[in-house]
Parts: C-alpha cells; sequence; structure tokens
C-alpha cells in the first residue's frame, strides 16, 4: 500500500503564524481546514515521547516495519519538548511542533493548533511532550487498527470527532498498526515501572511493546533521542543519545546496543573534558567508566575498546604517569599494531610531548 498524505511544509509554517497568534486549544471549535494535501511518507509504528520529572530530560524513541523510522518520526529538541508524528505521517509536525513549543505553546496547544488546520487529521497520530512535562497525544479516527495511544497518568484517550485525544503528564505511548490491542498498554506498563535513566525507560517501553505482539508487519527500524533538560544554545552539545537503526531483523537489540555503546563514549568525552580542565582524577575515573561499559556491551567490536584504551594511556602519558599507561598500550597495540604506527605522529599535534626517547619507549609495546 503506497498511499500518502501530508501538509506541505509551506503551508503549514502559515498554519504555526496562525497558531501562535490566536492560541488554539483543543476545547474551542475545530478551524475549518485550509490546506490541500501532499504526498508524504507514511510511517505505521508504535513510539513513547517523555520527560523525567527527576532530570529535565526529554526523549523519544520509536520502532516500525518501515525503513529508517528515525527520520520522520521522531524530533526533539533540549529545553523545548520532544514530537512523534506517525501513521500517515506529516513530517512537518516535528519541527513545527517544536517551534510552537518554543514559542510558549503548551504540548496540547502545539498539537491542537496543528491538527486544527489539518484536512487529513483523521490519518494522523501524534504524541507531543514539552518542557514542563505536559503531554498530549492524539490516534486519528481513520488510523489502521489496532490503534490508540496513552497520555501519562490519565488513561485511555478520549473519543472526539476526528479521532482520540488524550492529555497527561510525563509520557505519552502511541500505535497503530499493531497486531493487538495490548501494546500500547503494555508499554505505558512498562515504562512506569521501568529503572534508570529516560533512555532505558524508554526501551524498556518499546520492548514491551514489541513483546505484546507490536507491528503486525513484523519490525525493521527503530531509533531514540534525549535531550538535555536546558538548551545550552548549541544543539549539537544538548543531544544526549541521538540513534538510528535504519533497517535490521532484530532494530530493538541493536539500538539497546547502541545505547550502552553511546554510554561509553558519553564517558569518554567527559573524561576529555576533564583532562581540558586539569581534573586528572575525574577524567581517569571516566575512562575506566567507559571502557568498562563497552567490555560488557554485547557485539562491541575489539577495536572500539582498543581506541578507549589508548586516549586513556595517552592521558596517562600526558599525566606523567608512563608506566600505568604502558600496559595499556600494550594491549592495545596487540588488538591494532595501527595505534603503534599512529603515535610518532601524536607529538606535532601538542597530544603527546615532543620527546623521542618517550615515543620509542611506547611503541616498543607493540613488539
Amino acid at each position: 500500500m503506497r498511499i500518502r498524505q501530508a501538509i506541505s511544509v509551506s503551508g503549514l509554517f502559515f498554519v504555526l503564524v496562525l497558531v501562535v497568534l490566536s492560541g488554539i486549544a483543543p476545547a474551542q471549535q475545530a478551524a475549518k481546514p485550509i490546506l490541500i494535501a501532499k504526498p508524504g511518507p507514511l510511517a505505521h509504528t508504535f513510539s513513547i515521547v517523555a520527560r523525567d520529572p527527576q532530570t529535565g530530560e526529554i526523549g523519544a524513541a520509536v520502532q516500525s516495519h518501515w525503513f529508517a523510522v528515525g527520520q520522520q518520526v521522531i524530533w526533539a529538541e533540549a529545553g523545548v519538548g520532544a514530537v512523534a508524528t506517525q501513521s500517515f505521517v506529516d513530517p512537518s509536525y516535528g519541527p513545527l511542533g517544536l517551534d510552537l513549543m518554543r514559542a510558549g505553546k503548551s504540548a496540547r496547544e502545539a498539537m491542537s493548533g496543528l491538527l486544527n488546520s489539518d484536512a487529513n487529521r483523521e490519518v494522523r497520530q501524534l504524541g507531543f511532550v514539552d518542557s514542563t512535562g505536559e503531554v498530549a497525544s492524539f490516534t486519528g479516527a481513520k488510523d489502521i487498527a489496532a490503534a490508540g495511544n496513552i497520555a501519562g497518568h490519565t488513561g485511555p484517550c478520549v473519543l472526539g470527532e476526528h479521532g482520540c485525544y488524550a492529555v497527561g503528564r510525563d509520557f505519552s505511548v502511541q500505535a497503530n498498526l499493531m497486531s493487538n490491542d495490548k501494546v500500547w498498554p503494555a508499554m505505558a506498563k512498562a515504562f512506569q515501572e521501568a529503572k534508570g535513566d529516560l533512555a532505558e525507560r524508554m526501551l524498556a517501553a518499546l520492548d514491551a511493546g514489541q513483546a505484546a505482539g507490536g507491528d503486525i508487519r513484523g519490525r525493521q527500524s527503530a531509533a531514540l533521542i534525549v535531550v538535555k533538560a536546558k538548551s545550552s544554545g548549541k544543539s549539537w552539545d544538548d543531544r544526549i543519545f541521538d540513534l538510528r537503526v535504519d533497517d535490521a531483523d532484530y532494530p530493538l537489540k541493536e539500538l539497546r546496543r547502541l545505547v550502552a555503546l553511546q554510554r561509553a563514549y558519553n564517558h569518554m568525552n567527559a573524561g576529555d573534558l576533564a583532562v581540558e580542565h586539569k581534573d586528572n582524577e575525574l577524567a581517569l575515573k571516566e575512562y575506566s567508566t567507559a571502557e568498562e561499559i563497552a567490555s560488557k556491551t554485547e557485539g562491541v567490536l575489539p577495536s572500539r575498546l582498543a581506541e578507549m584504551m589508548y586516549w586513556h594511556a595517552v592521558a596517562l602519558v600526558n599525566m606523567g604517569r608512563v608506566d600505568e599507561s604502558l600496559p595499556l598500550l600494550k594491549k592495545v597495540f596487540v588488538l591494532d599494531k595501527n595505534w603503534a604506527e599512529l603515535t610518532p605522529r601524536l607529538p606535532k599535534s601538542g597530544l603527546l610531548p615532543n620527546d623521542s626517547k618517550l615515543i620509542d619507549k611506547i611503541v616498543a609495546q607493540a613488539k
């Protein structure tokens, strides 16, 4: 089936201006549709948008039997909110929903304003969460069954003229074209009961949805985004996780592996920052934590661990703790001798001391 329907981005930009100026809310009467639908992608799927009330982190996660679902369905911005737009998906709900929430609209107001101006809202499915933790979700009346949504702590959605609306706190789960109607309740229950940070709890929700039956077509791709509670003004620094599995037999298993590996690299980055701030003990602690996570993560290639150990060893050398660095370097060179070849190039870039005897001693660990 290749039926595709969506609103043009340029058309929705006009709607965005109207919503910001008018403050449309769900209880108000529906605006007369003013836009003409254009072709767009479909993404029948199950997803979650959520905010951690303790940390303020905001995120979204999704799985589908559709290629590269993360490119179209989930959107998030630090200090603003997150959006999932699916079923007969209109990707512009993502950036425009974030624009509205950044402008001060709540999740409910942003979602309702865009829906009220969408001539094809009955085939949409949405989840919005804002920076305060308010969530709003919608399942269109013509979404393919089994389909439904739950906004956190409020129970099932309320049927309206064009579909089911729900408003709640902290999280929203939504699913369509599922094998049964147990999928999204299982996701909600798992998210509420799971331990760990926001990424871990969203993964638990996706796993529960799959275990309950998942997409009736099977599985193909998955994605997860988590952003910080507050914007730094540098979007590249605000993303804690931004991971996609575009095509895999077991996308959730691969997504979980990538999340674990990202955790390790987040510690590596923290170690580098500690070195920059000359906090040696913190740097070494972060590097060791990164290596421990990577070593325990199933499917991580030895070359990934080798690089972590290499830069850990380089940090030790630069701290004057050469003897501690040599056993690590020896392990690295056993895994991959290219690191020994790289080492003499680092002094010119200021990454190792310009000491030929020291460099010879390091390289000798490869023999």
